[in-house]
């Protein structure tokens, strides 16, 4: 009686691995509605916003492939996420200009930093840290969304995304910590931002209105006169350093455009086949191991001498070797779709092609040049304003600290 209760002990595990593993529940996060402003938010009470050029690290081909993603797509995400992040700030009314940014600027009343952890369409993961003029970190915080194939349903360029959730729970952390700053707080951030963009052109002169902490925290040591002639100045040249930010930002608009349908196409592609995948893993998962276990039946009824088990044991391990054989040729089945996302990768990572606009009679490039560009940018910014004011060029401006740092 002990071999029967054996054998129907193994019958009962085959039968739990079959059943246990049929099932794959996809992780779905909560619906998350935008915060909007329920009134219009004086200007100067507002906060202009500046995202840097989301980073990431490189992917290998290794990596990108047990990712499911590839190097151009990524490259190409670093300017997709922080414009749609843009967008999405913006309905929300709670800000002044927000604009993406080649580099970061320490400069702008706020920073926001973001990082592209993992991305191949059925999962985002963005590490995002928000930054005051003053130095304060508003927080540092991870996020991650795992989406459906029908989150690709009706979803419209700048404003729904099939990970919209995530965007709009990063512009409501975001609207929540601002309305716990008083309205001096704001204006003091608003001060310092002008006073560290003063002091990066003229360090001389206004070096010494802000002082810089152990810990990389501005405070305000004195304020330059409201009718200051060099301060309005500097502001002039602070309102055409905008300027041409608002012009890279209608690139960064084009650009964002024309990757829309492909980037679309691409994702839920992706995750069609990353789906395919984890199936056809899970099949031959599940079929391998029920074709060890019909073999391993086989041999016990053997060793148990059971009567007329010929026949059953032959079919057993026939079936059981037809099933093991048939997993490892599911298993590469699986291989050839982790090939064929990569040559979609490849495909719309082709697309991807550097986007090139004029400004002032001069060609720039928003992929690999812009940063330079810019750093070129507010290079001739100081040329301009050294010619207007007649101070001669300091070494290195961008080096000299507010004096008491």
């Amino acid at each position: 009686m002990k071999r029967p209760m054996h054998m129907a002990l193994l019958i009962g595990a085959a039968l739990f691995i079959f059943n246990g593993c049929a099932t794959y529940n996809v992780h779905e996060v909560g619906p998350t509605s935008i915060l909007q402003a329920q009134q219009e938010i004086p200007e100067e009470e507002l906060l202009d916003v500046g995202i840097a050029v989301f980073e990431s690290e490189e992917l290998t081909e290794e990596k990108a492939k047990e990712e499911g993603t590839h190097a151009d797509i990524r490259k190409a995400e670093r300017h997709f996420i922080p414009y749609h992040l843009k967008n999405t700030l913006q309905q929300s009314s709670h800000w002044g200009a927000v604009r993406v940014m080649p580099v970061e600027d320490p400069e702008v009343d706020l920073l926001v930093r973001g990082e592209i952890l993992e991305s191949n369409g059925e999962h985002l993961i963005l590490r995002v840290e928000v930054i005051d003029a003053t130095g304060h970190t508003w927080f540092r915080k991870a996020y991650e969304e795992q989406v459906k194939q029908s989150f690709y349903k009706d979803n419209v360029p700048g404003e729904k995304d099939a990970f919209q959730d995530l965007y709009n729970a990063i512009a409501n952390d975001m609207a929540v910590y601002k309305k716990e700053l008083s309205r001096d707080g704001i204006r003091k951030i608003r001060r310092i931002s002008r006073l560290r963009f003063a002091a990066g052109f003229a360090p001389d002169a206004f070096g010494d209105y802000l002082v810089r902490d152990k810990d990389e925290k501005f405070t305000i040591n004195r304020l330059p006169a409201d009718d200051d002639p060099m301060m309005q100045r500097l502001l002039q040249v602070r309102d055409r350093d905008h300027m041409y930010v608002d012009t890279l930002n209608e690139y960064y608009e084009g650009f964002y455009n024309e990757m829309w349908p492909a980037y679309e196409e691409w994702r839920k592609a992706s995750l069609t086949e990353q789906m395919a995948i984890r199936k056809i893993k899970r099949d031959a998962y599940v079929r391998q191991a029920a074709g060890a276990l019909m073999m391993a039946l086989a041999i016990a009824l053997a060793a148990g001498g059971v009567d007329n088990s010929y026949g059953v044991q032959e079919g057993l391990i026939l079936g059981g070797g037809a099933v093991l054989y048939d997993g490892i040729n599911i298993g590469k089945q699986a291989e050839i779709h982790r090939v064929a996302i990569q040559e979609l990768s490849e495909s719309f990572g082709n697309e991807m092609k550097p986007v090139v606009m004029e400004f002032q009679g001069k060609k720039y490039e928003l992929t690999g040049s812009a940063e330079e560009q810019y750093r070129h940018w507010r290079e001739l910014l100081r040329e301009i304003y050294y010619e207007e004011t007649g101070f001669g060029k300091k070494d290195n401006p961008q080096t000299d600290r507010p004096k008491g740092s």
